[in-house]
């Protein structure tokens, strides 16, 4: 199946679990952030649950206060295709933080709701053909550089080979 510009159906498939996965994390972010507030979060969400376990505080705090700003910007980042593997490994990084917490609290924690959702979208884009994803500005960003003779030699480039 081709859409615009003759592209078949990965780059559409990639860029719309991209922009849900994104808007998941960064509405969250957002929320945490603006609304709720870091301080609160890691308060309410990281503080009182887990006073007698082996985690300190101070961790408790660190994370709790982190989690919504990396969320925010890694959601945001994801949407884009910008800085992808790192704004992927973040959020993979979140999803086993929540996990463990979760499932300290209640071994038999149901992750069904809300992790294991994300953790597939996640995975799907973690695991896509990393050259399909041409509707990113990581590949954007890569094109102009070749173009413009100014491209930063990568290990691995995102630009599609021909």
């Amino acid at each position: 199946m081709r859409g615009l510009n003759g592209m078949t159906g990965w780059p559409w498939a990639i860029f719309t679990v991209r922009w849900v996965l994104g808007l998941i994390f960064f509405m969250a972010g957002w929320w945490k952030c603006f609304t709720l507030g870091p301080v609160e979060h890691a308060r309410g969400m990281f503080i009182g649950g887990f006073e007698g376990r082996w985690i300190p505080d101070w961790m408790h705090w660190a994370i709790g206060t982190t989690i919504p700003v990396v969320e925010l910007v890694a959601g945001a980042m994801v949407c884009l295709g910008l800085f992808r593997r790192a704004s992927y490994i973040a959020l993979g990084a979140i999803l086993v933080t929540v996990t463990y917490g979760h499932l300290l609290l209640d071994p038999l924690y149901d992750t069904t709701s809300h992790i294991f959702p994300r953790l597939v979208l996640l995975v799907f884009v973690w695991v896509a053909p990393w050259e399909k994803d041409v509707l990113s500005l990581d590949v954007q960003i890569d094109r102009w550089r070749v173009s413009s003779g100014t491209r930063l030699d990568a290990p691995e480039s995102s630009i599609p080979k021909s």
